[in-house]
C-alpha cells in the first residue's frame, strides 16, 4: 500500500484501502466540554479496525502543578511511542487519524497527526470530513474493539518542531505569532477555561475552524494560505492549550511551509504562557507589528 502523500486523505481512499494489514486507524473523538463523550460515540460506532485514542490519557501528558506546559502537555515521547507499539502502530504502519468536524471541535485528528510527526512518522494523515464523510461515502460502522498485535514503534522527535515560551519570547521580529482561538477569547471578552484572558502581546489571530468549509471539510491550499495570511514569515502557533492549533500547523503545512523551524506549534500555548505571572498579556485588537 502505498500511504497518502498529503496531510489529507479522502474517504474514498481510506474505503479502498481499511482492510489493508499495515494500516491503522485512530478516532480521536473527543469534546473539551464532555471527556466521555468521545469515547462513548466510538462505542456507539466506529471506522472497523479503528483504536480510540483518548485525548487526556493517550495525547497528552500528565498536569504539573505549577500550570507549566499547560492544559494538554506534550506526554513523554517514549511514553506515547509505547502506547502506539501497544496498540499494533509501528514504524511501518500507516495511520489515518479521525475526528468529527460537525461537533464543532474537529482539531483532535490534528492533534494526533501533529504527536505522530513529531516522533518522526511520515505515513500519517487526518481523514478530511472525519467521521461524518466516512459515513457518506458509504463506510461502515463497528462496535468491536480490534486486538491488533502489539509492535514496537521507536521514535525520532523532531524538535525543531516545537517552541517553547522562551522561544515565543525572544522570537525574531519577522516570526508571526499566531494564535488560533476564538475572536473573542484572543481580544479578552471571554474565558471559559484558562485563569486569564487575553492574548501573547504580537500575536495575530487566525481561528483554527477558518481551515474548514461549511461541510467540515479542509479549504483549498490557496484558500488556507489567504486564511493564515502569513506569507513567507516563519510561523509560531499556539491555542489555549496546544490543541486547536495543530489544524493552522496542519493548514501552513498543506499552503507549502512544511513542520520544522519555519512552523512550529507553541505546545504549552495560552495556559503554559500565564502559568508565568512575570509574562505579559495583551487585550483587545492585535497591536500594530
Amino acid at each position: 500500500m502505498t500511504p497518502p502523500t498529503s496531510p489529507l486523505t479522502t474517504a474514498a481512499w481510506l474505503l479502498e484501502h481499511h482492510a489493508d494489514a499495515n494500516l491503522r486507524v485512530l478516532d480521536c473523538r473527543y469534546a473539551l466540554s464532555d471527556p466521555l463523550v468521545g469515547r462513548i460515540a466510538y462505542l456507539e460506532g466506529h471506522v472497523p479496525g479503528a483504536v480510540y485514542a483518548d485525548l487526556e490519557t493517550d495525547l497528552s501528558g500528565p498536569l504539573q502543578e505549577s500550570g507549566a506546559g499547560g492544559r494538554h502537555p506534550l506526554p513523554d515521547p517514549g511514553v506515547l511511542a509505547a502506547w502506539l507499539g501497544s496498540v499494533g502502530i509501528g514504524n511501518d504502519s500507516v495511520v489515518v487519524c479521525y475526528d468529527d468536524p460537525d461537533t464543532g471541535q474537529g482539531f483532535y485528528a490534528a492533534r494526533a497527526w501533529w504527536l505522530l510527526r513529531w516522533l518522526g512518522h511520515r505515513a500519517v494523515s487526518v481523514l478530511d470530513g472525519g467521521w461524518p464523510a466516512w459515513v457518506a461515502a458509504g463506510g461502515g460502522a463497528s462496535t468491536a474493539e480490534p486486538a491488533h498485535a502489539p509492535t514496537t514503534f521507536v521514535p525520532d522527535v523532531q524538535a525543531d518542531m516545537v517552541a517553547t515560551a522562551q522561544d515565543v519570547q525572544h522570537r525574531d521580529p519577522s516570526t508571526l505569532l499566531i494564535d488560533s482561538r476564538a475572536q473573542a477569547r484572543y481580544r479578552g471578552e471571554v474565558e471559559p477555561i484558562d485563569a486569564k484572558a487575553g492574548h501573547i502581546p504580537g500575536a495575530v489571530n487566525r481561528e483554527w475552524s477558518g481551515v474548514l468549509d461549511g461541510r467540515g471539510r479542509w479549504r483549498d491550499p490557496d484558500t488556507l494560505g489567504v486564511h493564515l495570511d502569513a506569507g513567507d514569515s516563519p510561523t509560531i502557533t499556539y491555542c489555549g492549550s496546544g490543541v486547536s492549533a495543530t489544524p493552522n500547523v496542519l493548514a501552513r503545512e498543506l499552503s507549502g511551509v512544511p513542520l520544522g523551524p519555519r512552523n512550529r506549534l507553541y505546545a504549552g500555548s495560552w495556559s503554559d504562557w500565564i502559568s508565568d505571572d512575570t509574562r505579559p498579556v495583551a487585550t483587545g485588537e492585535a497591536e500594530e507589528i
